[in-house]
């Protein structure tokens, strides 16, 4: 790849070749990060500096670059490799590749005084402009190579969600380290692991807690030479453990020079970021993520989407440690100009609902708990309103799903007062009287899209959601895909897809059966450079042909896919019948309501059993499941005839109302199953439902293989 100047206009015009031997120009404007010796603007608004400027008296101009490096394979092996790019002429595919600093800094130029970050502390929101987020981003990566982070070597960030995990993300990449997060959820041991895995240099804590897990297997770590607490004192009074507004003198007081030689090192095809996945056994493996994989997949994301650049609002309270919330929260928000706002560290356990009202986000990801959570708080709602209230409510929502069916299914109405639309006639008044204000009071009154991703939705949560007119759209993908392959938009969704291909990316079903039914394998600049160390486990994931296996079961209905299981979880029956799990599952809970987990069991078995778990309260400090019915199960099962509130209640006394609906609601669910051997023949409640402190669940609420 060749870069050169044209003339004064600023403009980078860069030469480069795919992997078919093509040569292929992009023009890109050229990009020059200035060291200021005075405190940054903080454009009317308190940013927490604590007194400490971010940048020193030395002034220092310099471009950054998207020189491709040399590359020989499409894979890699460790986090040094470098990797040929997906570059072909077809549209989408032929974008110029860049790297994450530049995508920054481009976003910096456009909006310098545009909110980038804002987290609320003590109760007041504390912002930070798009100029003052780069500039601390820098302070921190001179702190980082002043600590000893080495190229290619992790920064490991353990914590919630923060501006701080968001800065030490890239500032680790501006260092031309490897950004590497850790779900808070992890062991000491599997902290360990990671790090080690990673070669994790730095350490970023959020607090006393999580540095604990690290002080307990530091001994372990060789290459780990600090450890940064980012949130509060520092308890433990120890070398080389730091707070984070030391951290920031020391970058303050340190020459741009060290950061500008590393950034002279960073090419789009080298590896900036780790995500750890779990398997269904043995350690996780680190995914190896590279700079185009990140800015690429955040572009073409944006052509699926309505986005506004510059006037966007998202909220942040997944798991960064992720795929799906980094790439939204940090890639797609820089991308698009957006303004990125932090729930509170509670948001799962309670908090999350006020957050989101205050917000009021114009994109909303939520994984299916999160969204089943919303469902069941709008019917607890609905279940103690009035009886006129109730009957509007029945009558605005069937007008609600017929009307957002239509839209979907391209519709149109042709009478005299609908031409041109696929509203009901009544829409209007349906919208004043209900989904105005049930958008109103959830914060979603500005939002264009709520998506859903990480794992299978059910269409009972769906239908509930489109008729409040609040469509709920899927994206499907995966770790090794840098996210999103599939993508709903409002204008193309069908209800149990996943969506259709993001512009520049391909599908392939692989040895499709009689039904259709194949292999889910991608293609595209979103797939990866390789599993860390691994090899064979890479081998494994992409075949010959550049293709990634997902492992997915899919199909495909015109432009539409439909994820139908997952080959790791058929059931093999002891009569060697191949059966999937998912569909049985989900018959069961559309028709039971008071059913919070089910899992098929019955590999190698003669028949398949069910275990079920019911709908119970949350405890808000341990998030651990309690013993006590929701108010919607314990509803449930008052309109069967039973006046029991409690699960033990229920198994303890074989309670007869509910055993019999159950097995009624089973029985009915039977009826669609394929054969014979994909009934359900027994099935038992336990006591408790699964959780994430209790392992059954993982960090975004999806069903842990394990």
């Amino acid at each position: 790849m060749k870069t050169s100047i044209m003339g004064d206009t600023d403009v980078i015009v860069t030469k480069y070749t795919n992997n078919n031997g093509m040569e292929l120009d992009a023009k890109q404007p050229a990009v020059c990060i200035t060291e200021r010796s005075s405190k940054p603007e903080s454009n009317g608004v308190s940013v927490e500096n604590g007194g400490v400027p971010i940048s020193n008296s030395d002034e220092f101009n310099y471009e950054v670059t998207n020189q491709l490096a040399p590359a020989i394979s499409y894979t890699a092996v460790n986090s040094c490799d470098t990797v040929n790019l997906r570059i072909s002429d077809k549209e989408f595919c032929n974008l110029p590749p860049i790297s994450v600093p530049y995508l920054l800094h481009s976003t910096v130029q456009k909006i310098p005084n545009t909110t980038a970050l804002a987290v609320k502390r003590d109760n007041v929101w504390i912002k930070w402009s798009y100029k003052e987020y780069e500039e601390e981003v820098l302070c921190i990566a001179k702190a980082f190579i002043k600590l000893g982070l080495e190229p290619h070597h992790g920064v490991g960030i353990l914590g919630f969600n923060s501006p701080e995990w968001l800065i030490s993300n890239l500032a680790a990449i501006y260092a031309a380290g490897i950004s590497v997060g850790i779900y808070t959820t992890n062991t000491a041991e599997a902290c360990a692991f990671v790090a080690k895995d990673s070669n994790t240099n730095i350490m970023i804590v959020e607090n006393h807690q999580q540095l604990q897990k690290i002080l307990e297997v530091r001994d372990s770590l060789p290459d780990l030479k600090a450890i940064v607490v980012y949130s509060g004192e520092v308890a433990v009074k120890e070398p080389n453990i730091y707070s984070w507004q030391e951290l920031k003198k020391m970058g303050a007081e340190l020459p741009m020079s060290l950061v500008h030689q590393r950034l002279q090192t960073i090419s789009p095809n080298k590896c900036c970021l780790l995500i750890y996945t779990s398997g269904t056994t043995g350690n996780p493996k680190g995914v190896m993520i590279s700079h185009d994989n990140l800015t690429w997949t955040a572009h073409v994301v944006q052509q699926n989407t309505p986005i506004e650049f510059g006037n966007e609002f998202i909220l942040s309270y997944l798991p960064l440690s992720h795929v799906a919330a980094q790439l939204l929260d940090i890639y797609m928000t820089i991308s698009a100009g957006a303004s990125l706002y932090f729930a509170q560290p509670d948001a799962l356990k309670s908090s999350l609902a006020v957050t989101l009202r205050e917000v009021r986000p114009t994109f909303f990801l939520g994984v299916p708990r999160v969204w089943e959570k919303i469902v069941e708080r709008i019917k607890t709602v609905g279940h103690e309103s009035s009886n006129l209230t109730k009957k509007i409510a029945t009558w605005a929502k069937s007008v609600g799903l017929k009307g957002n069916y239509s839209r979907m299914n391209g519709i149109q109405s042709q009478g005299k007062f609908q031409r041109r639309t696929s509203k009901p006639l009544l829409w209007p008044v349906a919208n004043v009287l209900v989904f105005k204000k049930v958008r109103s009071t959830l914060g979603l009154d500005r939002c264009k899209m709520c998506l859903t991703a990480a794992a299978p939705i059910m269409k009972e949560t769906l239908d509930f959601m489109m008729s409040l007119n609040i469509p709920v759209l899927e994206i499907y993908g995966m770790s090794e895909s840098t996210g999103p392959h599939t993508i709903s938009v409002p204008k193309k969704f069908k209800v149990g897809s996943v969506g259709c291909d993001l512009c520049g990316v391909q599908t392939l079903l692989h040895s499709v059966d009689g039904d259709g039914n194949g292999e889910v394998c991608m293609n595209g600049r979103h797939v990866f450079m390789g599993y860390l160390k691994t090899p064979e486990k890479t081998n494994e994931a992409i075949d010959e042909d550049g293709w990634l296996h997902s492992g997915d079961i899919g199909k495909k209905d015109k432009d539409f896919l439909y994820i139908t299981g997952r080959i790791k979880e058929i059931i093999i029956t002891a009569g060697g019948e191949n059966i999937a799990p998912c569909p049985i599952e989900e018959a069961v809970k559309e028709e039971l309501p008071i059913v919070s987990q089910c899992m098929v069991v019955g590999d190698k078995r003669k028949f398949l059993s069910m275990l079920i778990t019911l709908k119970v309260d949350i405890n808000p400090d341990t998030l651990e499941p309690t013993d006590k019915l929701t108010t919607l199960a314990a509803s449930w099962c008052r309109s069967i005839g039973s006046n029991t509130t409690a699960v033990s209640e229920i198994v303890n006394n074989k309670d007869e109302n509910v055993m019999k609906a159950i097995q009624n609601a089973i029985d009915k669910a039977n009826l669609k199953a394929v054969s014979r051997a994909a009934k359900v023949q027994k099935w038992s409640i336990l006591l408790k439902d699964f959780s994430i402190p209790g392992g059954e669940l993982g960090p975004t609420m999806k069903g842990n293989p394990k």
